[in-house]
């Protein structure tokens, strides 16, 4: 009897975006493992691979991409028929988390849906979790195992960095609490100019807030306005328009993940922003496709993040941002 100690890396996909499992895959070299996946007429969901899954380490990508529950419901299978079927370790690659949002009570009798989701994930059998660009940091620690925060800002600050004149540059907050990811970007591209601005937001009511005035010096810059994802559009195109009133030269958004929900799409495009700049964590189909809409593309990071975890190697760098 002869016993094999070769390590094999499995990669599956959810029917949410098979487009960047493949361009996963062909950043890593391998093929996508064969699987079938239906709903039956109720809506439950069924999954089996179609190859021996035995001793191989495995990793589960799906966006939580509309429906959410639909993709998330069908990696939670996923993981479970995996477990079943003996993988040795299974990573649940999620670039974009859903329910991140939900990651805190802001008042009594609410849900903390973020930890739900990491409890869902770890009684299914994930071993380690690899999400890009989490709403808050702190969704790290409701997931009993490894968690590989991976960032965007790399991919993002070299887009935008080569294509302003930094000297000119100012990078903008949309609000007080995502100023330290402001200083990072600016650490990256010179040390230019950090502005926030100063809003106020109902808890009651989701998808809108009320944008006041812009703290820093814009005038006659070029603005850079950062955040995590673009969902409804309604506060970023806000920004907009305050730096603009406050005199600023030319504005360009830059955004990790692109949900476009509702009316998102229409006010990007009415609004005066010169260039949305957004990375394919979540699928963008052509209807909502806009011509100032630059797409850059997460999968080289995800590829060598999967690498790495593979190999028992380093993604240190890749936690911190630096390339």
């Amino acid at each position: 009897m002869r016993l094999s100690s070769e390590k094999r890396l499995r990669l599956f996909t959810g029917r949410g975006y098979p487009e960047l499992a493949d361009e996963v895959a062909s950043e890593l070299g391998i093929p996508i493992t064969p699987t079938s996946a239906y709903d039956f007429a109720n809506g439950e969901i069924f999954v089996r691979f179609e190859e021996s899954v035995r001793g191989s380490d495995a990793f589960v990508i799906q966006s939580h991409s509309a429906p959410v529950n639909k993709q998330i419901m069908e990696q939670l299978i996923m993981v479970d028929a995996l477990k079943r079927a003996s993988a040795k370790r299974i990573t649940v690659v999620a670039p974009f988390y859903g329910y991140a949002r939900q990651d805190k009570k802001h008042r009594g009798r609410e849900p903390i849906s973020a930890r739900l989701m990491a409890d869902l994930f770890k009684t299914a059998g994930a071993d380690r979790l690899m999400c890009v660009d989490l709403h808050t940091s702190q969704i790290q620690g409701f997931f009993d195992g490894p968690v590989d925060h991976l960032f965007a800002l790399p991919l993002l600050t070299n887009y935008v960095g080569g294509k302003v004149d930094r000297k000119n540059l100012v990078i903008v907050s949309p609000d007080s609490g995502r100023v330290r990811v402001a200083e990072r970007w600016s650490d990256l591209l010179g040390g230019c100019s950090i502005a926030f601005i100063h809003k106020t937001r109902d808890p009651r009511i989701p998808n809108e807030s009320v944008t006041g005035k812009v703290v820093g010096d814009v005038k006659g810059m070029t603005c850079v306005v950062i955040d995590d994802m673009i969902d409804t559009a309604g506060t970023i195109t806000k920004a907009v328009d305050a730096l603009i009133e406050a005199g600023a030269k030319d504005v360009i958004i830059a955004a990790t993940h692109a949900v476009l929900s509702g009316p998102a799409v229409d006010r990007l495009k009415k609004s005066r922003v010169s260039e949305v700049v957004v990375t394919n964590t979540l699928p963008i189909p052509e209807e909502s496709r806009f011509d100032n809409l630059t797409v850059l593309s997460i999968a080289p990071l995800l590829a060598r993040a999967i690498k790495e975890v593979f190999e028992d190697g380093s993604v240190t760098s890749l936690f911190d941002g630096h390339s």
